[in-house]
């Protein structure tokens, strides 16, 4: 009866292993199922990222979400808004494949833009294709977001505009060879050394502002947007190979417009008697 008896436990231990083993999996694929997609009529697609988690009601519920179409009609003149006060510096950086994006995050301090003063640190950077926010219905080929963060967490984005042209994007360029190292690899990162964000600010004089939400889940709201009117040049190149490395449901990463509702849309443009030094 004894060989019968550890038989018989021996099975059980192996049908509790199994069902742990399921368990297991079951909860692995659970939680990959929650990831958002931006696959319209998916059922992680963009219209039910505010079902998906409760965290992330905000991207279904909310009434003051991002991105949205900058129509001239609906954008006021607002000359107080002054001239973007950003001093930004070489620091140090990683490159991540978030699966839905290719972000560059900052470890050391890249400087800070300041806003109704308040200081906003950059903390990191990535890129969004087609572009998510339109001009006039327009929408353009890449769009890039400068994300920054105060003391008390409140965010404030930069986002610029870019169309395929002759000319490649500084920036993008000394990517390159890091964007290719963590190409299709998931929560892969890779240490860039120093990234000087600099090299896309160009002239920013002329801007779009409005308060928003963040484009992916969990889309919280009161983020301070400010988008450069002039749209810079990205070569097809650097598209494609950014558009590559992400997840193959990830290609065009961009969020559907959302409703303005009521908001306040302004636009910063220096009075032509003024020069800016």
């Amino acid at each position: 009866m004894r060989p019968v008896r550890h038989l018989r436990l021996a099975v059980a231990a192996l049908l509790a292993a199994a069902l742990l083993l399921l368990v297991a999996m079951a909860q692995e694929e659970t939680e990959h199922e929650e990831e958002f997609s931006y696959v319209h009529g998916d059922e992680h697609g963009p219209e039910h990222w505010g079902e998906i988690k409760a965290e992330w009601a905000a991207c279904g519920a909310g009434r003051m979400q991002s991105p949205i179409d900058l129509h001239h009609e609906r954008v006021s003149l607002v000359r107080g808004l002054g001239y973007l006060d950003h001093s930004y510096r070489p620091a140090q950086a990683s490159i991540v494949n978030r699966g839905h994006d290719i972000m560059v995050r900052f470890e050391g301090d890249a400087g800070s833009l300041v806003i109704n003063g308040t200081a906003y640190h950059l903390k990191q950077l990535h890129w969004h294709s087609p572009t998510e926010h339109t001009v006039d219905g327009r929408r353009y080929d890449l769009e890039l977001h400068l994300v920054h963060e105060s003391a008390e967490k409140k965010a404030a984005v930069i986002a610029i505009l870019y169309e395929i042209g002759r000319g490649h994007d500084p920036l993008l360029h000394q990517m390159e060879p890091f964007i290719r190292q963590i190409a299709d690899k998931r929560d892969r990162e890779e240490r860039v050394s120093v990234v000087d964000p600099r090299a896309v600010r160009g002239r920013a004089s002329v801007y779009y502002r409005y308060m928003g939400s963040l484009t992916v889940p969990p889309c919280t709201e009161g983020v301070i947007w400010t988008i450069v009117k002039r749209v810079h040049t990205v070569s097809k190149y650097q598209l494609e190979l950014l558009r590559e490395a992400v997840h193959d449901d990830m290609e065009k990463n961009a969020r559907p417009l959302q409703e303005v509702n009521s908001r306040d849309v302004s636009l910063f443009r220096p009075s032509p008697s003024r020069k800016h030094h």
